[in-house]
């Protein structure tokens, strides 16, 4: 017959049945760090990609609408050339991600001005002028308006829209397609005036897409990769040049997208954006 055997209860002053072991605390609460630390990375990544986004859509709404108020104002009136400080100044689509891309554009590349749109590097050239229109945004989070920059190809329509005219820019060949350009993608309609670059010998290093270490302030230079006066004014091609962070979700590179303007319309009542895609062919 089984021996009988007491019952050990939790009154029974047996410790070891009252108090789990050190070891199991210490996992315990070695997992409970780690689920609160994945909840606040969650939150944080939720807040990044979603939150910030939508503060920015309401801030580009208001630069938008207040955009288009200024240049109704400025109609008949002398344009300033210089953008103040955050200010809206210009608009930016690209036909390529969609009808309804557009964003505008604000004076400088600061934290502000950039959680509303694309920002202007001070100092580079503004839509139009010789030299390099430059500009910045955001790749993830905060409207992320250059979120699929890397997307872009060769001839690819840039457009920026100012108070009097419409500037139509296009991506120039990547590194890959310069030696064949006059014979494979550079002979489409909409390459006819996309260039390589290879002359003057200053631009040489001006390709459609490049990727650069954060340290490549030059890439927004007049001549992009030269020093700022390796080429007079009157010489230097009409460029644009886009900057984001590279890869996604990281800030270890620059993704650099390089155009050229090809076209220029004087805005007329009763036209916009619609009608200028179907002039360029982008409708």
């Amino acid at each position: 017959m089984a021996e009988d055997r007491e019952y050990v209860g939790p009154d029974s002053g047996d410790t070891a049945l009252k108090e789990p072991s050190r070891g199991r605390t210490a996992v315990r609460t070695v997992g409970e760090v780690l689920i609160t630390l994945g909840v606040v990375v969650l939150l944080f990544v939720v807040y990044e990609l979603y939150v910030t986004n939508w503060f920015s859509a309401e801030k580009q709404r208001a630069a938008s609408a207040g955009l288009d108020e200024g240049w109704r104002a400025e109609q008949g009136r002398q344009l300033h050339s210089t953008p103040a400080d955050g200010q809206s100044f210009a608009r930016l689509y690209i036909p390529s991600f969609g009808a309804d891309y557009q964003f505008t554009i604000q004076e400088g590349v600061g934290a502000d001005a950039l959680e509303i749109g694309p920002g202007h590097y001070k100092g580079t050239a503004m839509p139009g002028e010789t030299g390099n229109f430059a500009v910045a945004g955001h790749r993830v989070g905060k409207g992320a308006p250059f979120n699929d920059l890397d997307l872009l190809n060769s001839c690819d329509a840039i457009v920026v829209e100012t108070a009097t005219d419409f500037f139509v820019y296009r991506m120039l060949p990547k590194e890959d397609e310069v030696d064949g350009w006059l014979t494979g993608r550079g002979r489409e309609a909409r390459c006819a005036k996309v260039p390589t670059l290879r002359e003057p010998p200053e631009y040489q290093d001006t390709y459609g897409r490049k990727i650069v270490a954060p340290t490549r302030g030059d890439a927004v230079a007049p001549v992009p990769y030269r020093p700022v006066d390796a080429l007079p004014p009157a010489a230097r091609a009409h460029l644009i040049t886009l900057t984001t962070c590279h890869p996604q979700f990281s800030d270890r590179e620059r993704l650099i997208i390089h155009g050229v303007l090809t076209n220029q319309y004087a805005k007329q009542p009763g036209t916009g954006y619609a009608e200028l895609l179907k002039a360029i062919g982008e409708a």
